[in-house]
């Protein structure tokens, strides 16, 4: 009797352990996106740096240039979900949107060589940065879905399984600003295309990992696969070559917005400004919801305008403070001199090593977590914290004088700190708060915001100081760096506090 209740307790271990393993399909995504993040934090870790140094344009017209780029990848995932849920299936905009996303890499490679060829140079440059845009409108979207179908509702592994693919998606934006930096930023611009040659392999080891796993791995937990197609939706339009056209088609209306943007007419504010505004008609107007669940949006739509000064700010990452690093800070170790792309790869570093501090801390909390209006409010000062650290840094220090790269360092992680209390925070509110029917649509507020703070966040590189010149914004004259930091310091400190007041508010909004 003993040895009957022994054995079937093992076996209920045995099960219970079981029960605890991830689906192998999750490392399968995890593979997929950390290639792709590779491919995205690599390239944008080189992009002002060969906007200005091989294809010689000023920084204003690259702080330009970077705002739309970045400004559109996050638009144009609305287009990409929706097409995918009605036509594609997730499987096949993931390898169709990979695709375009390779080909776009070694299009910006066939540039890097012909850089010197001005008229041949910007062709290739804008036909790149089309497809780069439109193939990521299609990939992102679909493979962060995937995820949480791998698991029945309610299963507790899901946000663990979510940590382990934000781990791989880290992974990859801290591998790919160390390898394209090593390869394309040594200070020859000839070589500035091996960046985006290791991109776009990077892109196709990401295509071919999807291609061979996705049939055996990426399954429900009933075993059906998971990404297919609608069954009603016409064949003719799912297969891959057609796919691949229609994104080049795509790319082209993408190349024309982001010229049209940078220089003729600065449009893309009043687009994302129309988005935001037809949302929340769409929202506000519909009358099956009940008054407590618009003020639940309301929350969302509020959060969302103050996220738009954090990224704004944090997002001079791959501009401003990439001219930064690049002049004004001393790389030289002595035996290697440290790339100044490298140091976009220290965010995902940090995130990597601090996440698990962040999700323990709000545990101990327990009962005196703070609210999430009250974390991201948090999340703004330690961003303004970040760059108060910097501009001490730079306060004094005379014209052409470069500071130690602890400056720079330091500001990174206040930055990661910031980020940790309010990206993931952020998600996960507009997930609990959005009426089911509105879920998708109200994410899209978010993303929208974020598109929004990229677009801001080149200007607001523009307003970099060198030789000399004075720039302004809304009446802040900023004359030299000190100033420069200082404006981020203003802007998200201000933002925080007056979250920090309405968090109470928003709390109980929320509570309702």
């Amino acid at each position: 009797m003993d040895f009957i209740n022994l054995r079937q307790l093992n076996n209920k271990l045995i099960m219970s352990t079981a029960s605890l393993k991830h689906p192998k399909g999750l490392y399968v995504l995890f593979a997929t996106e950390m290639w792709e993040r590779f491919n995205y934090y690599g390239m944008r870790a080189i992009l002002v740096l060969f906007l200005t140094k091989a294809l010689l344009f000023d920084k204003v017209f690259a702080s330009q240039v970077y705002g739309s780029y970045t400004g559109l990848i996050y638009l144009t995932p609305l287009l990409g979900g929706y097409i995918a849920d009605r036509y594609w299936g997730n499987n096949r905009s993931i390898i169709a949107g990979g695709l375009v996303m390779a080909i776009g890499e070694f299009i910006l490679f066939g540039c890097g060589s012909f850089y010197q060829n001005a008229d041949l140079s910007a062709i290739l440059f804008y036909s790149g940065l089309g497809c780069m845009i439109a193939g990521n409108g299609f990939f992102k979207p679909n493979i962060s879905s995937l995820v949480g179908q791998l698991y029945p509702r309610g299963d507790k592994r899901i946000d663990s399984a979510y940590t382990i693919f934000y781990m791989g998606i880290n992974t990859g934006g801290a591998l790919g600003p160390f390898v394209c930096g090593f390869f394309g930023d040594t200070g020859n611009p000839a070589d500035f295309k091996w960046a985006f040659f290791a991109g776009g392999v990077a892109m196709l080891v990401s295509v071919v990992t999807q291609l061979l796993f996705q049939k055996k791995y990426l399954k429900d937990p009933d075993g059906n696969a998971l990404g297919e197609a609608p069954a009603d939706a016409p064949k003719w339009f799912q297969k891959i070559p057609v796919m691949v056209g229609f994104l080049f088609l795509l790319s082209l209306v993408t190349i024309t917005l982001v010229y049209i943007d940078v220089k003729v007419v600065s449009y893309l504010f009043y687009l994302l400004l129309g988005c935001i505004t037809l949302i929340a008609f769409i929202v506000f107007s519909d009358k099956t919801l009940s008054g407590i669940e618009k003020q639940k949006v309301l929350v969302i739509f509020v959060v969302s305008f103050f996220v738009i000064f954090f990224w704004s700010a944090f997002e001079q990452a791959g501009a401003s403070l990439t001219f930064f690093a690049e002049e004004q800070t001393n790389r030289d170790l002595g035996f290697f001199t440290v790339p100044s792309s490298f140091f976009q790869s220290l965010n995902s570093i940090f995130v990597v090593s601090f996440a698990p501090v962040f999700a323990w801390l709000w545990v101990k909390l327990g009962k005196h977590e703070p609210s999430s209006p009250y974390k991201m409010a948090a999340g703004l000062m330690l961003l303004a914290l970040g760059y108060f650290w910097i501009a001490t840094g730079v306060s004094g220090v005379g014209t052409g004088i470069k500071v130690s790269m602890i400056w720079l360092i330091g500001m990174y992680m206040l930055h990661t700190f910031g980020e940790l209390c309010l990206s993931p925070i952020g998600l996960s509110l507009v997930n609990k708060l959005a009426p089911l029917k509105f879920g998708s649509l109200l994410m899209a507020v978010w993303f929208t915001a974020n598109a929004f703070a990229n677009k801001l966040a080149g200007v607001f590189s523009a307003l970099y100081p060198e030789n000399g010149k004075t720039t302004s914004f809304l009446g802040y004259q900023i004359t030299n760096l000190h100033d420069f930091f200082m404006f981020f310091v203003g802007m998200a400190g201000i933002a925080s506090i007056i979250l920090f007041f309405l968090s109470k508010k928003l709390k109980n909004l929320m509570e309702q």
